[in-house]
């Protein structure tokens, strides 16, 4: 499952759960670009319920638009990851040291409040 909610003018709400297989991923991408086409400065709360690695067709998918997808993460300035595992907290926090102009901060799922005070900072 993979659930994109405009939670504000500026604000993305990603909810991931489970497998994603080349046709999932394909709606997720197409969810993420259309729903964040008139965000600026903005910010996203991601939160990560049950990780599977995606399939090999779906990572194949999410590479061919990699191109279009350097402009959505281009909109965010900062994204919460809410996670219960620390390995994927780590993972999300490195991503944000490599992109440049988004910073990505970790919490576990039972910190949400705290995630949604960073957040509106």
């Amino acid at each position: 499952m993979f659930k994109v909610t405009k939670a504000g003018p500026n604000r993305l709400d990603i909810a991931l759960s489970g497998k994603l297989n080349a046709d999932d991923m394909k709606t997720a991408l197409n969810a993420l670009e259309s729903t964040s086409s008139d965000i600026e400065n903005g910010i996203m709360l991601y939160e990560i319920i049950d990780f599977h690695l995606p399939t090999l067709h779906a990572i194949a998918v999410e590479f061919s638009r990699l191109i279009p997808m350097f402009g959505f993460i281009k909109k965010f300035r900062k994204a919460a990851l809410l996670s219960d595992k620390s390995w994927i907290q780590k993972a999300g926090e490195l991503e944000g040291l490599m992109i440049p102009g988004l910073e990505i901060k970790a919490f576990s799922r039972d910190h949400r409040e705290e995630a949604e005070r960073w957040l509106s900072k």
